[in-house]
């Protein structure tokens, strides 16, 4: 997979404040703030930043976190985990692999399906409606 790199300017640039602060900055959206949190259209998530298809909307679920949740992402290639101590926890943090975007964080307290629940914040992602066949 490709990586795509671009100037904090670019960057800034390319992304409204909030989106900046959140995946270029490491940042936080408030919970419940986003535009994903309790939307239910049928499509697939991608990377505000670069484009690239992170999730699919079947495995979105509600999770009462305040943040759109997934059980698992589109493709496991997709994204690349790190370790993050920050805010006196620790967690997994969950980048795009293409352009090194902060999404959110991965927790092991998921549906049965996976066991896991992709918190992701919405300010990262852009929406695809699924196009209908007739």
């Amino acid at each position: 997979m490709k990586t795509i790199v671009k100037t904090d300017e670019e960057w800034r640039t390319q992304l409204s404040p909030e989106a900046y602060s959140v995946a270029r900055g490491h940042g936080t959206e408030r919970a419940f703030s986003g535009e994903y949190a309790s939307f239910k259209g049928d499509g697939i998530y991608t990377c505000i930043c670069c484009g690239t298809p992170l999730f699919d909307s079947f495995a979105k679920y509600d999770s009462g976190s305040g943040w759109p949740s997934y059980d698992q992402p589109l493709s496991p290639e997709a994204l690349t985990e790190n370790r993050d101590s920050s805010h006196g926890m620790v967690r997994v943090e969950v980048l795009c692999a293409t352009c090194n975007a902060h999404l959110g964080h991965v927790f092991p307290d998921g549906p049965a399906t996976t066991g896991l629940r992709y918190c992701i914040n919405s300010v990262c992602l852009n929406f695809k409606p699924r196009k209908k066949e007739f």
